[in-house]
C-alpha cells in the first residue's frame, strides 16, 4: 500500500494514484497563501504526489502561474493536467463553455505561457460545449497531441455516449468527474462501466465531498465569506442538516477503523484503483490526506460502507442550477 504510481488507463500514462487538486491554492474557497501552497506542492513531490490538477478558470490564470513556480527547474519530475473549454479573454472575464477547435488551440498556447512549460501531460476538456460535435473538439486536441503541446487528452463531467464518441476520434487518456462516499451517480449511469470497457482511466475529484466528508465543516460559518461553497445547494437549509447526519456516520466508521474521516472517505476511492484528487491549499491536510493511502479495507468492511453510502445518499444537487445545466451526463 501506500502512494503508488498507476497506469491512468490503457494509454501509457503513469500518475500518483493520490493526486493534488490546486483549485482552492488560488481560487473559490477563500482566502490563499502562496507561500503555503508552495510548501505543499514540494511537500506533495517529496511524499510521492507527482500528479497536479490545475485549469485556466481557476484564477483565471492564477492557479497555472502558481504552479510554474512549484514545477521550476523540476518539470519532468510531476504530471501537471490542466483544463480548456470554459472560456475566459485574455483579461480573465468568463464567456462560457466553448469547445471549438479555436479556442482549444489559443487557450493551450496561454497555458503553457502560465505553466512556463513547453507540452501539458493532460489536458481535459473542461466542460462539453453542446453547441459543437466533441469529435471537432477532440480533433483539435488530437491536433495538440501530434505537435507535442500536450502529452494525454482527457474529458472532465462527459457522459457515456460523449465518452464513446470522444473516444472514437482520439484515444481519451482519462475521465475527470466528481466521486465519493457522496456521489456515487456514476456508478449507475453507464460512466465507469464505460471507462473501464474503453480502457480510459478515471480520476476522482472532490473524493471528500468538497471537504464535506472531513467532519470539520459543521456550519455555513466554518467557510469564508467569498467560499463558492455557500452557494452549493448540499451546503444549504435543510440540505445541510442532512448531510451531517451522512458525516456523522463517516465519522463512527472512521473512529472504529482509527483513522481521521477524510482519510476513510479517500482510502474508499484509492481501493477501487481509481486516482484521487483531494484539493488542498496546506501541508498538515497533505499529510492526512497521504495517510489514506495506507488504508485498507476488508470485503466486509467494504460491504458495510457501501451500505450505508449507497448512491443518492446525499441531499441535494451537486452544483447551483447554473452550474448543473453545463453538465454532460
Amino acid at each position: 500500500m501506500g502512494i503508488k504510481k498507476i497506469a491512468l488507463g490503457s494509454s501509457g500514462l503513469k500518475v500518483s494514484n493520490l493526486g493534488l487538486g490546486c483549485m482552492g491554492m488560488s481560487a473559490f474557497y477563500g482566502e490563499t497563501d502562496e507561500a503555503e501552497s508552495l510548501a505543499a506542492i514540494a511537500l506533495a513531490l517529496e511524499l510521492g504526489v507527482n500528479f497536479l490538477d490545475t485549469a485556466e478558470i481557476y484564477g483565471p490564470f492564477k492557479n497555472e502561474i502558481l504552479i510554474s513556480k512549484a514545477i521550476k527547474g523540476k518539470r519532468e519530475k510531476f504530471i501537471v493536467a490542466t483544463k480548456t473549454g470554459v472560456e475566459v479573454d485574455d483579461d480573465g472575464n468568463f464567456k462560457g463553455v466553448n469547445g471549438s477547435p479555436d479556442y482549444i488551440k489559443k487557450a493551450i498556447d496561454r497555458s503553457l505561457k502560465h505553466l512556463e512549460t513547453d507540452y501539458v501531460d493532460l489536458y481535459y476538456i473542461h466542460r462539453i460545449d453542446p453547441n459543437i460535435p466533441v469529435e471537432e473538439t477532440i480533433g483539435a486536441m488530437s491536433d495538440l497531441v501530434k505537435i507535442g503541446k500536450a502529452r494525454y487528452i482527457g474529458l472532465s463531467e462527459a457522459s457515456a455516449s460523449t465518452i464513446r464518441k470522444a473516444h472514437s476520434v482520439h484515444p481519451v487518456s482519462a475521465l475527470q468527474t466528481e466521486y465519493s462516499l457522496f456521489e456515487r451517480s456514476i456508478e449507475e449511469n453507464g460512466i465507469l462501466e464505460t471507462v473501464n470497457e474503453l480502457g480510459i482511466g478515471f480520476v476522482a475529484y472532490s473524493p471528500l465531498g468538497r471537504g464535506f466528508l472531513s467532519g470539520e465543516i459543521r456550519s455555513l460559518d466554518d467557510l469564508a465569506p467569498d467560499d463558492w461553497r455557500r452557494s452549493n445547494p448540499r451546503f444549504q437549509g435543510e440540505n445541510f442538516k442532512k448531510n451531517l447526519e451522512v458525516v456523522e456516520e463517516v465519522k463512527k466508521l472512521s473512529e472504529q477503523k482509527g483513522v481521521t474521516p477524510s482519510q476513510l472517505a479517500l482510502a474508499w476511492v484509492l481501493q477501487k484503483g481509481y486516482s484521487a484528487i483531494p484539493g488542498t491549499k496546506r501541508r498538515k491536510y497533505l499529510m492526512e490526506n497521504a495517510g489514506a493511502a495506507e488504508i485498507e479495507f476488508s470485503e466486509k468492511e467494504l460491504a458495510l460502507i457501501d451500505n450505508i453510502f449507497p448512491p443518492g445518499v446525499a441531499s441535494g444537487e451537486r452544483y447551483p442550477p447554473q452550474q448543473m445545466s453545463s453538465l454532460n451526463v
